[in-house]
């Protein structure tokens, strides 16, 4: 009976997956209520836990994943460089984007009028209507008077000319050093003679005054402006204000550590630029204030074998004592005046203290700087100018962009 129930059973559920089941009434005579119940017990009506399980987490999942957005990319809104590429932005520009480089025309309308030679003589003959530029020359000498006269922030900057050995030339450079600087720069520039052994800076200008060092010091209470600390200078034609040391040796001897803070805190007052013409030493109490102060040094060396070699040895002392910076960012002065300097390689000690220093500036020779006597800068050869003006150039870039 069982088995019959299960074949009609089987029979009438073969087409379930393609069609929905026959419940007509009829199908089921024969069949008791009692039998009917004994079947329904007999068939498993459990659900298949495992399938409703798997859509269950299915459709979970399918609810906390949250919907992929499209992603916006953020663009630098006031790049310069993304305006020339002609990127456009929604916003507004901010002031900052007006810029030199962006509004100036750099065409020949608005160039500089040339400043002499056939340029500045086409330049009026044309009534003005055709500017052919600066020759590459005036273009060079204004780049390099840029580098001289850059902007010097954070106060006064103090520059210590140095060496070991006399006679090399040492005040010579603090001059033109001097010289080349004021004569270009805006700003006040002043050169101090801190040589306790009886300096000489003062005989390299045209003296105008008799004060020296130690009046600065003894008076600085009562100086309270720059119309009474300039009586006690005396100032070149280049705009070179020079401080002198006591004329007197035993006086000078007495010039410490003390008194050179005293003037080097009156100098910052008034100066951008100090220049400290120091002494042969480097041990004596002066060298310590003069280096902790320093923002930029000269090495001066002169062309002799023992010359080179007592300036590379003042490198080394400084690095020994704490001042690797400064030797990083020192310029070398090589003055070629002195007597050795047929004798040697020249290229040869420059290119040593390339290996040490941030660059190496050759002074040549010129009969006005032999005398010892007072400076012309505009008499000097043309190449000592230029020399000049590469040394100053340089030691300002050690400041403004140290290495």
């Amino acid at each position: 009976m069982a088995k019959k129930k299960e074949a009609r059973f089987e029979e009438e559920g073969k087409g379930l997956g393609e069609s929905a089941p026959d419940v007509n009434p009829a199908n089921f005579e024969g069949f008791s209520d009692s039998e009917a119940k004994s079947d329904a017990e007999e068939i498993d009506l459990s659900p298949a836990t495992s399938s409703i399980a798997v859509v269950a987490s299915t459709a979970a999942a399918v609810e906390a994943e949250p919907v992929a957005s499209e992603i916006e990319t953020t663009k630098s809104r006031y790049s310069r460089r993304d305006s020339l590429r002609g990127e456009v932005f929604n916003e507004p520009e901010p002031a900052a984007m007006l810029t030199a480089d962006r509004l100036l025309d750099d065409s020949a309308k608005f160039r500089p009028s040339p400043e002499s030679g056939w340029r500045k003589f086409a330049y009026y003959l044309t009534l003005k209507l055709w500017n052919p530029g600066d020759s590459p020359k005036v273009k060079a000498r204004k780049a390099m008077d840029a580098r001289i006269g850059a902007v010097l922030e954070g106060g006064a900057k103090f520059i210590p000319v140095l060496t070991r050995k006399g006679g090399v030339g040492k005040t010579t450079i603090s001059t033109l050093l001097g010289m080349a600087l004021a004569q270009v720069r805006e700003d006040r520039v002043i050169a101090i003679d801190a040589n306790p052994d009886r300096g000489t800076l003062a005989e390299r200008v045209s003296k105008s005054t008799r004060f020296t060092v130690r009046d600065v010091v003894n008076r600085a209470a009562a100086i309270d402006g720059f119309s009474e600390f300039s009586n006690m200078v005396s100032r070149d034609e280049t705009r070179l204000d020079v401080l002198a040391s006591d004329a007197d040796p035993m006086l000078s001897e007495a010039f410490n550590e003390g008194d050179y803070n005293v003037v080097a805190d009156m100098a910052a007052r008034y100066y951008s630029v100090v220049i400290t013409d120091c002494g042969t030493g480097i041990v004596h109490s002066v060298m310590r204030p003069t280096l902790q102060r320093a923002s930029a040094i000269v090495i001066v060396s002169g062309g002799s074998v023992d010359e080179a070699r007592l300036a590379s040895e003042t490198l080394t002392w400084l690095e020994a004592n704490g001042y690797g910076e400064l030797v990083r960012n020192s310029v070398v002065a090589l003055n070629t005046a002195t007597q050795a300097t047929l004798l040697v390689k020249l290229d040869e000690i420059e290119q040593h203290f390339k290996t040490r220093v941030r660059s190496v500036i050759r002074i040549p020779y010129d009969p006005a700087l032999a005398a010892g006597s007072v400076i012309k800068f505009n008499e000097l050869k043309k190449q000592t100018r230029d020399a000049a003006r590469d040394l100053a150039a340089e030691v300002i870039g050690s400041i403004v962009t140290p290495l």
